[in-house]
C-alpha cells in the first residue's frame, strides 16, 4: 500500500486503489497502527480498493501542530475522500477505530455503505458507568506506560489479543506508540453520545472474540439485539479479532460485504 500524507494535517493514510470498485476503509486499535490489518490488506487487495488510516498520535500521525485533537478525524478521513474522489466506502474499526467510523457515520451518513465494528459499543448509545467500572482495572495498566512503554506493550497485550502470535504482533506494534500521544485520546469524551441515536440509513456489522472481557460480550450481544443487525462472537479470538483470527475474520467480514447493497 502506499504511504501518503494529508495536506495540512498530521494525517498519514495507505491506499490500494488498484481493484477498481467499491471502497473499504479500516481503522485500528489504541496503541498500534495500520499494520495490525496487515492480513486483512492480503486477503481483500484486489477486491476492494483500500484505505487505511493512521488515528492522530498513532504510527506515522504524529506530526501533530498545537490544536489538533481527535475530534477532527471524521473532518480529515472527509478530506482524504475529496482527495481521492471517494464517493463512499464500506468501513470496519477495531477498538478504538469503531469509535471514529461512527463519528464519521455521524457526521457524513451519505458516506457511508457500510459499518463493522468490533471490540467496540455504540457511541450513540453509551452507557457511561459501564466505563468506570472497568476504569480502574485499564488505569492500572495505563499507569506502567507512564513508567516504561515496553511494560505497558507487556500488560496490554494480553488483554488485546489471544493467541500468542496475534499477542506477539501487538507487543511489537505497541513498542513504537508515543508516549506523549496519550493526550490526544482524553478527547475520545467529547464524542461519546454527541448525536441522538436514530435509525441507521446503511448495514451493520458488530462483533468481538469469546475471549473478550465479559463486558464487551454482552455490550455486543444488547447492541445487536436493538439494533437488529448482524453480530458474531468470535471463536478463538480476544479483542482483536482480526489477528487473533485472522482467515475466520476475513471470511465473516467478506460475507457481511456482499451481502450489502452498493
Amino acid at each position: 500500500m502506499e504511504k501518503l500524507y494529508l495536506e495540512d494535517s498530521p494525517i498519514a493514510y495507505y491506499i490500494d486503489d488498484t481493484a477498481q470498485k467499491e471502497w473499504l476503509v479500516f481503522m485500528h486499535a489504541a496503541f498500534v497502527d495500520h499494520r495490525m490489518f496487515k492480513a486483512q490488506f492480503a486477503y481483500f487487495s484486489g477486491k476492494y480498493n483500500l484505505l487505511a488510516i493512521d488515528i492522530l498520535g498513532h504510527g506515522d500521525s504524529v506530526r501533530a501542530r498545537k490544536g489538533d485533537a481527535v475530534t477532527e478525524m471524521s473532518d480529515w478521513i472527509d478530506r482524504i475522500f475529496q482527495k481521492h474522489n471517494i464517493p463512499a466506502a464500506h468501513f470496519v474499526g477495531v477498538s478504538l477505530g469503531s469509535v471514529f467510523i461512527q463519528d464519521f457515520a455521524n457526521k457524513y451518513e451519505n458516506k457511508v455503505l457500510s459499518l463493522a465494528c468490533f471490540g467496540g459499543y455504540d457511541i450513540n448509545h453509551f452507557d457511561i458507568s459501564r466505563q468506570k467500572a472497568n476504569g480502574k482495572s485499564q488505569m492500572k495498566i495505563m499507569c506502567k506506560a507512564l513508567f516504561s512503554i515496553k511494560w505497558f506493550a507487556k500488560a496490554n497485550k494480553k488483554i488485546s489479543a489471544y493467541t500468542s502470535d496475534a499477542q506477539d504482533a501487538f507487543y511489537a506494534l505497541n513498542l513504537q506508540f508515543k508516549k506523549r500521544s496519550f493526550r490526544y485520546l482524553a478527547g475520545l469524551q467529547k464524542l461519546i453520545n454527541r448525536y441522538p441515536q436514530k435509525q441507521r440509513p446503511y448495514p451493520l456489522f458488530v462483533g468481538c472474540g469469546e475471549h473478550d472481557i465479559p463486558a464487551e460480550i454482552e455490550i455486543v450481544n444488547e447492541w445487536a439485539a436493538y439494533e437488529h443487525c448482524d453480530s458474531i462472537v468470535m471463536p478463538g479470538a480476544g479483542h482483536c479479532v482480526n489477528m487473533d483470527a485472522p482467515q475466520e475474520f476475513n471470511v465473516c467480514l467478506e460475507n457481511f460485504l456482499r451481502k450489502c447493497p452498493s
